[in-house]
């Protein structure tokens, strides 16, 4: 019986593995942290040594209050700098005291200081350049994410970090990167536990406004509690529900959009995890192009190629649970 399962097996994800392709796209297509439209030109003119763009968009950001965007191209611009770092050298000798230039600054420096062995000394060393930030715009809420990486990295107590997160809170109550870095300093791998990690997550899920993406923070406490390790305590139910969430927040943006890629990438590491294969095939569909460094980057060296490599995993796993005579490979009901 063993031996008949196997080739039955087979004999389904040899069916409708190829069939299961319609609607994903080809994998020459696939991109890696593909920046949007306003920040594509910024990242070109910067590595042609002109940080112009990149000061501009950044204060459109900050001057609209567009503090998501503004926290996303920060870190990327932050990265591009730390690759290239000619144009905002260029931009520190032009404007040494811009908040656009003084917050990517405050980024790339605290990023730094997590990749060296010595990252708490280096990061009290940085303390400076992220009050400095915090300071030139004292309605931005960026900064305080910042800082609240900053705190996590120096191994500040609750009290500090509870300071720092009132501070962000303040500003901007709904901010997606200041919850995750707080989610961040809460999980069982820094100062908190699964339990509180996961009350904290859901209680902002609970609490955010329509289509926010901070309905995905209970599927981050999901995803830092199946890959930290012989996880156990948090029941199965809990964690379908955070998966369920972030689905139903998926559904509520158009496919192959760029803004919930990474919430979407995450979310299928998950499904997976959970062996969900059916809805790990549905978010594949929506993703479209778009692959994200995260989640993929803490779990393998190369990210690109897990995405790829998992989403063939997906079809063969799917493929087979269909029917051998059914399914998209034959003549029975089409899988949705």
């Amino acid at each position: 019986m063993p031996l008949l399962r196997a080739l039955v097996r087979t004999a389904r994800m040899i069916r409708h593995t190829g069939p299961l392709a319609d609607g994903l796209t080809p994998d020459d297509e696939i991109l890696l942290d593909a920046p949007d439209d306003r920040l594509a030109p910024a990242l070109v003119a910067a590595g042609a040594g002109d940080p112009g763009p990149a000061a501009k968009v950044l204060a459109h950001t900050r001057e609209a209050a567009e503090w998501e965007n503004r926290d996303r191209y920060v870190q990327r611009l932050a990265a591009f700098a730390a690759a290239r770092p000619e144009w905002f050298t260029a931009w520190q000798h032009t404007t040494p005291h811009d908040p656009d230039l003084l917050l990517v600054k405050a980024e790339l420096a605290v990023t730094r200081a997590f990749a060296s062995p010595a990252r708490a000394e280096l990061l009290r060393d940085v303390t400076p350049l992220v009050l400095a930030a915090a300071d030139a715009d004292p309605g931005d809420p960026v900064p305080w994410r910042v800082a609240l990486d900053h705190a996590r990295g120096t191994n500040a107590p609750h009290t500090v970090f509870e300071d720092v997160w009132a501070q962000a809170v303040r500003r901007s109550p709904h901010h997606y990167g200041c919850h995750v870095s707080a989610l961040q300093y809460l999980s069982a791998a820094w100062y908190g536990s699964h339990a509180e990690c996961f009350d904290f997550a859901e209680r902002a899920a609970q609490d955010a406004l329509p289509g926010s993406l901070l309905q995905a923070l209970p599927v981050r406490a999901a995803f830092a509690y199946l890959t930290g390790g012989a996880p156990r305590g948090v029941p199965r139910a809990r964690l379908d529900a955070a998966a369920d969430l972030a689905a139903e927040l998926s559904a509520t943006y158009a496919g192959s959009d760029p803004w919930p890629a990474e919430v979407r990438n995450l979310l299928i590491c998950v499904l997976v995890e959970l062996e969900r294969w059916p809805d790990a095939l549905a978010q594949l569909r929506l993703v479209g192009p778009y692959a994200t460094s995260f989640p993929w980057d803490r779990l393998v060296d190369d990210p690109l190629a897990r995405f790829l490599e998992l989403r063939g995993q997906v079809r063969l796993e799917v493929a087979a649970t269909l029917p051998l005579l059914g399914g998209p490979g034959g003549s029975g009901a089409h899988y949705a």
